[in-house]
């Protein structure tokens, strides 16, 4: 005899509970998000097109926008020597910040991730310039290089030397890498806490495994721990360079961009021309090339680097 058949299951929406359920996540990540879509569209997304509205005409500051130019005043930027100058200063620190605190941020975060008496106290002696204002920094520094009273000089004349006749910062041929070093000097804690956090992150066995091996100190470095820290290195290499872009304030308390433009960044010169001379349709120009700029060197990381980096780690 045959067992009685069961009665077939009750037919249930799942296709639709599912959608439901999807919806109410996102409804969810939407709420959490958009205060922080709210802030970026007020404090980024307006203002770039603000930017990009005003490069359009010749605004003095005032009145509407009535005299428009199309893309004039992107050809009066590019073609300007000033600009020019800027572009070149500018990519000059990029290249020499990294080329500068690279070197030195790995070597001293080598150091004091060894066991040595008073190591908390050399980590937060070489982290406070990092966290002083750039304005403070700036000021610190331009009166240590005065030619006449500053230390700098008192220092050099005390063994038989001396600086430029026009000071480090009047001089043409030493402003500019004398801003290097100051700026050498002001974000090198960053590089060394980037270096430090990821030289904790290696683990020991490796590095006694290379010495079972017979491997020298220099080996175990080159092949050991300079290729772990790779992606910590490009992280901070990327950041030192939106920060380059972006500088401003050391070269305005110690400069002002000059002498004679010789230390004249793009974001000096984009002030210059707005809140001084009353340019703002060629200022606005200047910072949207600037911003294209930034936004290039981001997307090539993005797609390089970081991509790359992100596939690794989730080997």
């Amino acid at each position: 005899m045959k067992p009685p058949a069961e009665p077939p299951l009750k037919a249930t929406n799942r296709p639709g509970r599912r959608s439901r359920r999807d919806w109410r996540k996102s409804a969810e990540i939407l709420f959490f998000v958009s205060p922080a879509l709210v802030l970026f569209g007020a404090f980024v997304i307006v203002p770039v097109l603000t930017a990009v509205q005003m490069s359009m005409y010749r605004w003095r500051g005032f009145g509407p926008l009535e005299n428009f130019v199309g893309f004039g005043n992107y050809a009066s930027v590019l073609t300007n020597s000033v600009f020019q100058g800027a572009v070149a200063n500018t990519m000059t620190i990029v290249v020499g910040s990294i080329l500068l605190q690279l070197p030195l941020g790995l070597a001293i975060a080598l150091l004091l991730n060894r066991k040595m008496k008073g190591q908390g106290l050399l980590r937060t002696i070489v982290f406070v310039p990092f966290v002083l204002s750039e304005v403070i920094a700036g000021v610190i520094w331009f009166q240590l290089l005065q030619p006449r009273y500053g230390v700098i000089d008192s220092l050099l004349g005390s063994i038989g030397l001396q600086g430029p006749q026009q000071g480090w910062l009047g001089d043409r041929d030493f402003a500019l890498w004398t801003i290097m070093i100051v700026l050498t000097w002001k974000y090198l804690g960053l590089p060394i806490l980037l270096f430090l956090a990821g030289l904790q992150s290696i683990p020991d066995e490796l590095h006694e495994a290379a010495q079972l091996d017979g491997a020298s100190w220099w080996q175990t470095q080159r092949k050991i721990t300079i290729p772990l820290l790779g992606p910590t290195m490009r992280t901070w290499a990327f950041l030192s360079m939106i920060g380059s872009l972006q500088l401003f304030d050391m070269v305005w308390v110690l400069t002002r961009g000059g002498p004679a433009n010789s230390t004249t960044t793009m974001v000096t010169f984009l002030i210059n021309q707005g809140t001084e001379r009353g340019n703002y349709g060629i200022a606005g120009a200047a910072s949207v090339i600037l911003f294209v700029i930034a936004l290039t060197m981001a997307i090539t990381y993005q797609r390089i680097f970081l991509r790359r980096d992100t596939r690794e780690a989730g080997r």
